[in-house]
């Protein structure tokens, strides 16, 4: 699509010079669900819920929060319970607990928050005609979703969208992660490390204590399956603990970098100014420094999620 003030060039990797803000969301998801709930940059009126439809990312998530409950009844009702020591199980079970539950919400919010997306097939002229964009200026648009791409933006092929900032698809949270819900993928790595390592003190604490004693003083559960219950939650918790830990410090480091993995990966030279550390880290969490920024229910609302449940089905999409 050409005019005489400006050229729309149908490519995919480049540096756009179409900014963020300038963003008006129209048509619908494809590969996504909506459903009542706010969705930043829609006309008003429109709110929804972004939910990827994709198999593989259904089943990871599932398997994640299967292994997240495991963990729990392990550590509930096969060392804490059985405990002598009251305060002992009681200040182990609420911490561990309390930090289960931050995990899987930054989980729900990670899934359940679009990253991001560039408004699908608003390539039009009408579209190109009310940006007003100076003699000669280039922007460009992605084949795959016919939308405009902003600067940062790539094209993800499970989400079928453009996401602004995008880091990566990762399966585990059935979603991209990108400017929007990176925050909460943050989250959700630091307290799966925290549960894990928990987890493994803990497990080592009650093998130590169980073999001063009989085992079946330790727990109501047999010898036997106690140490299969427990042997498989230490190598899950050695498992998440790596990989949480090893991303954590990955997303940390790109975030006061202000450089996404996929423009590492593809060495791409900066078109924009860097936000570089707390300037990064205010950013993504929002604000300065506070308790805040752990806190994965920061901005929910629960009216929100009653209406989330009045949707009705349409197509392909869940809409109010």
């Amino acid at each position: 699509m050409q005019s005489s003030n400006h050229r729309l060039r149908d490519m995919e990797q480049h540096h756009p010079l179409l900014s963020a803000g300038a963003d008006v969301e129209t048509g619908s998801l494809a590969a996504g669900v909506m459903v009542g709930g706010p969705h930043v940059g829609h006309t008003a009126g429109n709110r929804t819920l972004w939910f990827i439809q994709d198999s593989c990312g259904m089943v990871c998530a599932t398997m994640t929060w299967f292994l997240v409950l495991y963990a729990e009844f392990v550590v509930n009702f096969v060392m804490l319970l059985p405990a002598k020591n009251f305060w002992y199980s009681l200040l182990n079970g609420a911490t561990f607990n309390s930090l289960a539950v931050l995990a899987l919400a930054s989980h729900l919010r990670t899934m359940l928050t679009d990253p991001g997306a560039v408004p699908k097939g608003n390539a039009t002229k009408e579209y190109m005609e009310s940006l007003q964009l100076k003699p000669g200026e280039v922007i460009y648009k992605c084949p795959k979703c016919c939308s405009i791409k902003p600067e940062r933006a790539h094209h993800c092929s499970i989400c079928k969208r453009c996401i602004r900032k995008m880091d990566h698809h990762c399966p585990w949270v059935n979603n991209c992660v990108g400017e929007k819900n990176q925050r909460f993928f943050v989250l959700f790595t630091m307290y799966i490390a925290l549960i894990s390592a928990h987890a493994l003190g803990l497990s080592g604490m009650h093998f130590f204590t169980c073999i001063k004693v009989q085992w079946n003083e330790c727990s109501e559960f047999s010898p036997g399956v106690s140490v299969l219950l427990l042997i498989f939650l230490c190598l899950e918790a050695i498992l998440f603990l790596t990989f949480t830990a090893v991303m954590f410090g990955t997303q940390i480091h790109s975030i006061c970098n202000d450089e996404t993995e996929i423009e590492r990966l593809k060495n791409e030279k900066p078109t924009w100014e860097r936000r570089m550390r707390w300037d990064g880290m205010k950013a993504v969490f929002g604000g300065p420094p506070s308790l805040l920024w752990c806190n994965p229910f920061t901005g929910l609302r629960l009216r929100r999620l009653l209406l989330l449940t009045q949707g009705r089905r349409g197509g392909s999409e869940f809409s109010v």
